[in-house]
Formats: C-alpha cells, structure tokens, sequence
C-alpha cells in the first residue's frame, strides 16, 4: 500500500534527494510496471523527475480511490493543496515531497496542473455519473491530462524547432497533444476498469453514450456482455484512439532524448485496448494487459519512430 501523507506535526529527519528519489523510483516501478518501463528510457534526472510526479500524482489519487478514501472530504483535499503550496515554495514534509521540490526546482514546473488535479479529485468525491462525454473530458483533463502539462515541463523541447532569437518556444510547445495523451490514458483506464468501477458505484461512460446503444445502467451493473455492449466498448475505444493519435503529432516537438520514452509509453497504452478487443470485450471478468513479451516486442517499432517521425 502507497503511503498517504503525514501529519505535519509529525518530525523527523527528511531523507536526502538520492534517497527520495530512490523512493519515488520503487513506488513507480511497483504500482505501474507499462510506465516504469517508458521511464527507464529517459536521461537519469528526467527519470528521476518523472518518478517523483507520479508518486505526488498517485498519493493525490489514493486520497479518493484508497484504503482511507471514505475519510477523505472537501477539507482534506483544502489541506493537500496548502501542502502542494509548501512543497512548490521549498517546503516538504516527507522524503516524497523532497524529490519533488527537487524536481520542481530543476525543471521550473508550473504549480496549476497540479492544482488542477486536485480539482479532478473533488469531483470523484461528489460526482459518479457523467451526462456527456463533455462533462467526462474535462474530469479525464483533471486526472490525467495535468500528468502530460507536467511530464512535457521535464521532457523539454527540440532545440532545433527554436532556430530564431525570437521564436516563441510556448507557441511550440505541445501543450493539446500532451493533454490529449493523458485523457486518451484515462479513457483507457475507464474502458479496462469498467467493471470495477461499476462495483464500487462508479459509472464513467457517459450516460449518453449508454441511451445510444440501448445499453442501461443495469446492465453495465450486471456486467451484460451482448451485441450492445460490444458496439457501444467499440464507439469507447475507437473515441480513445483519436486521443492518442492526437498525441502522436506533438511527440516530434519533444526532445530528442523524450521522444522514445514517450513512443513507447504510448505505443504500450495504447495496446490495453487491443486486449480489450480480443478478450471479446468482456471487460467484467477479463482484466486487459499488455505481456512482458509484447512490451519488449514493442521496443524497437517505438525506437523506430522516435527516429523518423
């Protein structure tokens, strides 16, 4: 279980950076295998800084989807953000929090994706249906497309792209294709957690989605697999593909040292839905991944496209 945050009244001797870093490393590596390995791909100090956002990113998360998440109010969400305002002035208050002040000093991070996280985790606490897919884009921003503003803040741009004195390196930036990677990771996450989801009262697919194809919330409840439902998860998947399309055009912006990373981070994503579909889209009782053998076999298509594309 992923450590949630401590008292601030508790104190005792922070770890140094290596040492927070190396937490970070092994919380990321145990938790997200298919992202561990994207990450192990990257420079050292951009793996590091990649390790110590997702570990702020997942504790974020476990506030509302963890063993203590029936604790967790409006307040307690007002306190993680005061404490986010700590650690982007130099302040941590646990070993995590010190690789990611590191991190935020190294690389300049913008403090409002993360802001606008936590704002994700304040409709999780309130909402668990969504009318239209509009209302379930701008949650997906929240909770996944924030990790791309931040990730692409470390992965940095191509040197090349900035020939003028000049040039706009924010007009450069790919900021729609960043977040488009990130809501195309959570439609994903959506699709292969469905089931569960559902048992926990949770109903992400839009609920206009589900009058379209006849498909109720009954039948998503009873885990219903028929000609409906395999027509509604392939109107799901194909919308998630056009996200990570979208994402592909803006991986050539990236620097040259991110761009495999970043290939085959989406590349192995982006797979769950293939398992989806040849699992016959019983989505309820199969849960979709991606082989170890399949990642590797990844590898160099993705190599290969960080060199031409």
């Amino acid at each position: 279980m992923l450590q949630l945050p401590e008292s601030s009244f508790c104190q005792r001797t922070l770890a140094s950076v290596e040492e927070a870093y190396e937490r970070c490393r092994a919380i990321t590596a145990e938790y997200s295998k298919t992202f561990y390995l994207g990450t192990i791909l990257m420079p050292p100090p951009k793996r590091r800084a990649i390790w110590a956002i997702y570990v702020w990113c997942r504790r974020t998360d476990e506030l509302v989807d963890g063993p203590a998440a029936s604790l967790t109010t409006n307040e307690t969400l007002d306190q993680w953000e005061e404490r986010l305002e700590k650690i982007f002035a130099g302040h941590p208050d646990d070993d995590f929090d010190v690789a990611l002040v590191d991190t935020i000093e190294q690389f300049s991070l913008d403090i409002q994706p993360f802001r606008d996280m936590i704002e994700g985790q304040r409709m999780d606490l309130y909402r668990s249906r969504y009318e239209t897919f509009e209302e379930l884009e701008l949650y997906c921003y929240r909770v996944a497309g924030t990790v791309g503003l931040m990730s692409t803040a470390v992965m940095g741009l191509d040197q090349r792209l900035q020939s003028a004195p000049w040039d706009d390196p924010a007009a450069k930036t790919p900021i729609d294709e960043a977040i488009a990677l990130g809501i195309a990771n959570q439609l994903t996450n959506i699709l292969r957690d469905v089931g569960e989801d559902a048992r926990r009262g949770r109903i992400y697919l839009p609920m206009e989605d589900l009058v379209r194809f006849d498909y109720t919330e009954d039948d998503l409840i009873k885990g219903v697999v028929d000609e409906r439902w395999k027509a509604l998860m392939q109107f799901q998947i194909e919308r998630a593909r056009k996200f990570y399309t979208l994402a592909e055009q803006g991986i050539s912006a990236l620097s040259e040292d991110a761009r495999l990373p970043v290939w085959s981070a989406l590349m192995l994503y982006s797979q769950i839905l293939d398992v989806i579909e040849r699992n016959g889209y019983d989505n309820f009782e199969q849960r979709a991944y991606v082989s170890g053998r399949k990642k590797m076999l990844s590898l160099p298509i993705a190599w290969l496209r960080a060199k031409v594309l």
